[in-house]
């Protein structure tokens, strides 16, 4: 298995912005809902294109050499979003947990975004993907840690 590139040559910001990625993308916001209580509970943020094209052509433009910053970006993205969209209910966000090198910059990031653009953080959740393989437990727990100690809702 091909190594994920080196993101030191990134900074926070670049990735934030999806820089060097190559294309656009958007999100869309599915509903969970909490049907004894007949309430949105939370919105999933799924990757859409610019002009709502369906998630298949987003991943189309994910490559081995932008994956991750793509992961990184999408947070920021589905954060800012669903702040101008005034989604008060949780948001949960698929994240690969082979894209969080150091924790405790990826973290920053998000945590960034939720500040920047007034998110309460304990209302994010993350959601690892079923796509990826977990190469190191202990670096996941690791995130999971990060995540809480700074007030994250949950990692499931």
């Amino acid at each position: 298995m091909r190594q994920p590139p080196d993101f030191a040559e990134f900074s926070c910001q670049q990735c934030a912005q999806a820089c060097d990625l190559g294309f656009d993308f958007s999100m869309a916001f599915q509903p969970i809902i909490d049907w004894p209580n007949n309430r949105v509970f939370a919105y999933e943020a799924l990757a859409r294109g610019p002009e709502g094209q369906a998630a298949g052509w987003v991943f189309e433009q994910v490559n081995e050499d932008n994956r991750y910053r793509f992961d990184q970006s999408c947070r920021v993205k589905a954060i800012q979003l669903a702040a101008e969209l005034g989604i008060d209910a949780y948001l949960s966000i698929n994240f690969m947990p082979n894209a969080v090198y150091r924790p405790e910059l990826c973290i920053r990031t998000t945590l960034s975004a939720a500040e920047t653009y007034g998110f309460e953080k304990h209302k994010i959740i993350f959601e690892f993907t079923e796509n990826e393989r977990i190469q190191n437990d202990d670096h996941l727990r690791n995130i999971v840690e990060h995540y809480r100690k700074q007030g994250v809702c949950n990692c499931c």
